[in-house]
């Protein structure tokens, strides 16, 4: 039996200990976060990986993720004031910007473009100038996909006249290629490891290349920004750690991301091989982890002012901002 002084001990302790761990997860700050698609999606694995390893937990934050009805619903949302933050493609900022949606975008995951060309081997595509009359398969054409062929394209001096572009969802996009009905396809790395592990022999080209494309971007609405700073400033704080181990060592944040996303089990392959395709050609390329690049910015609204994609190129400081980014 325990003596009735160390009982009591005890029992002050437990409940000591049980008010404080009230008393923080009631201090944690509440935000909801908007993505375009599954949270299973690779593409999202900075943020799986940053809520799996505890680190918006450490910076006060309760996380939930929501899932919109794409990039532009994301945008519209966010700007809105229906989710507290979200993530776009950082090329789609300046076009929903010019539309009237009040978003910036807060920090950028990677130095490099999202966006892939991805061919058959036995089409012969070696440079933009081979698509011309060929068939290419996209996500959407009010998607990045197909804004990103566009930009391929005029740097071969080609336009959307100079072949077929199909508009064919998330799923037909790849699965197309891998049927031999299309002869590329453009779009994120996943849809492309996706084709090849169903067999399809594939050739591999960044539209980085071709065009400044962005990759994904946090986004805030301007009220966010200046009401919530200290909040912003946390979120983009943990998911650039998640992204750094992505970075620092795909294989072993790929066993904790697939740890974070069971749906994964089994697929362990596809997933390491898909996150090192991102911790290679879409993660690294910045000065500074998660800072916008104003020059690049620039070209890119260049090309969208000549696509007509936009009216007038955006001031930088409208478009996004750096303080957030860590220095």
């Amino acid at each position: 039996m325990m003596p009735k002084t160390n009982l009591r001990r005890a029992t002050a302790f437990a409940l000591s200990a049980a008010c404080l761990c009230l008393a923080t997860a009631a201090s944690a700050q509440k935000i909801t976060f908007l993505l375009p698609s599954a949270a299973v999606l690779p593409a999202f694995a900075p943020f799986m990986l940053a809520q799996h390893k505890g680190y918006y937990k450490a910076e006060g934050l309760e996380v939930e993720f929501e899932t919109g009805k794409g990039g532009a619903d994301v945008a519209k949302q966010v700007g809105a004031g229906n989710a507290t933050m979200g993530v776009a493609i950082g090329d789609s900022v300046p076009i929903v910007r010019s539309n009237g949606v009040p978003i910036k975008a807060v920090a950028l995951l990677g130095g490099r473009s999202l966006m892939q060309l991805v061919s058959r081997e036995d089409r012969n595509i070696n440079s933009p100038k081979d698509l011309k009359d060929k068939t290419v398969s996209v996500m959407a054409f009010q998607d990045m996909s197909y804004y990103a062929l566009l930009a391929t394209l005029a740097s071969a001096n080609l336009n959307k006249n100079s072949l077929q572009a199909q508009a064919v969802g998330p799923v037909n996009v790849w699965q197309l290629l891998v049927r031999g009905d299309v002869d590329a396809m453009v779009g994120v790395p996943e849809w492309g490891m996706s084709a090849e592990a169903a067999g399809a022999k594939l050739k591999w080209t960044s539209t980085n290349a071709y065009y400044p494309g962005m990759a994904q971007v946090i986004i805030a609405s301007d009220t966010t920004i200046k009401t919530q700073p200290q909040m912003v400033q946390k979120f983009v704080n943990a998911t650039l750690k998640g992204l750094k181990d992505l970075m620092d060592d795909p294989q072993k944040a790929g066993a904790a991301y697939i740890e974070a996303v069971p749906a994964h089990k089994g697929k362990e392959d596809f997933i390491m091989k898909t996150l090192r395709y991102y911790a290679t050609t879409v993660y690294p390329g910045q000065a500074k982890l998660g800072a916008v690049d104003a020059g690049r910015l620039d070209e890119l609204q260049t090309f969208f002012v000549a696509q007509g994609l936009i009216p007038k190129k955006l001031p930088a400081d409208e478009v996004f901002t750096n303080q957030f980014v860590p220095r």
